[in-house]
């Protein structure tokens, strides 16, 4: 984990920045810290950071990121060179002192044979999983925030054969999928030139030659160009949603579609979804692991019944928890 550019300026927060077992630091209003370790969030009671200075530091950060944080812009989403992210924000939006959060980003690149041993799945979902994306199918990742679904379908896209062209179109840059024939876009929607968007990348790579196609995230109109790409020879793609079960990732996806294209039903989208989704794995955090909790195979739409046609192909037995660690 690499921190030269900030570290001179988030000195109080060294440890928790130089702990490779921490994967997220947040520090609040209130001047209370927290921060992430194996799936549980503590609080570090230790930490004295002075608000003034903690908002110095920051506006210094943004200005070596070529981004601005003042009065004017007090929002502020940077990644960081190793590839962390930082967002920020700062009075007069939060009172009385300045937001910090910052996800770290780890350079170790993890295997499946690593989830397998952190019960993340078994080995027999491992290999089912592999074998649907290397047939060609097109798989959506959902789950909640932290929830793990960057690195899964990190994971799993290396089972995409060495011959395909991959297209990966992300907000910042995350995956670093490693694979012959690449070709790796980042938006810029938060620049001083002009903005573009998820749906312009994804539109141009349409003209990029993509055997297969990665969205890190699908949450905007970017919903209605995708599903249209997987209804016309992008099959075998795959991408990540926010949502709480694979069921709402569905729902989730065709409300999306529908709010950028209202003239169609939402019978109409379900059903072009239920043709273009193979299969729906969740995944959802718990203390200490990430587990995947479900995986719904589709086979089309019922539009007597107004319904998925759909089946559970693994459900994980366990209950869903979450801790926190009080100050």
């Amino acid at each position: 984990m690499s921190f030269e550019l900030i570290l001179p300026f988030l000195r109080p927060i060294e440890p928790l920045l130089l702990d490779d077992s921490i994967s997220e630091i947040m520090g609040n209003p209130d001047a209370s810290w927290w921060y992430e370790r194996d799936g549980i969030v503590r609080c570090e009671a230790s930490i004295s950071f002075d608000a003034d200075r903690l908002r110095t530091g920051l506006e210094v950060i943004a200005n070596q990121l070529g981004k601005k944080l003042d009065e004017d812009n007090p929002v502020l989403h940077a990644q960081l060179p190793d590839g962390s992210r930082l967002a920020a924000v700062i009075p007069p939006v939060v009172r009385p002192a300045p937001a910090l959060t910052i996800r770290k980003f780890t350079s170790r690149h993890y295997k499946v044979d690593d989830l397998i041993a952190h019960g993340t799945l078994t080995r027999p979902l491992a290999d089912f999983l592999e074998a649907q994306i290397r047939s060609g199918k097109t798989l959506l990742i959902s789950g909640g925030t932290g929830s793990g679904k960057t690195t899964l379908l990190r994971i799993l896209a290396n089972a995409i054969p060495e011959q395909e062209r991959i297209v990966v179109i992300e907000d910042t840059s995350e995956l670093h999928i490693q694979k012959p024939n690449i070709l790796a876009v980042e938006c810029q929607t938060d620049t001083f030139k002009a903005a573009i968007s998820f749906d312009d990348l994804l539109k141009s790579a349409l003209r990029w030659r993509p055997d297969r196609i990665i969205l890190g995230e699908v949450r905007g109109i970017e919903a209605r160009t995708l599903l249209d790409s997987f209804n016309t020879g992008h099959s075998g793609s795959l991408a990540t949603i926010h949502a709480n079960s694979a069921a709402k990732a569905l729902r989730r996806f065709a409300n999306l579609v529908l709010r950028s294209h209202q003239q169609t039903t939402y019978e109409d989208i379900e059903a072009e979804i239920g043709e273009a989704v193979d299969f729906v794995v969740h995944i959802e955090r718990q203390p200490g692991r990430r587990v995947i909790r479900e995986v719904l195979r589709l086979d089309n739409y019922d539009r007597r019944s107004q319904q998925f046609k759909m089946e559970h192909v693994f459900r994980a037995d366990a209950q869903t928890s979450t801790e926190v660690m009080p100050c």
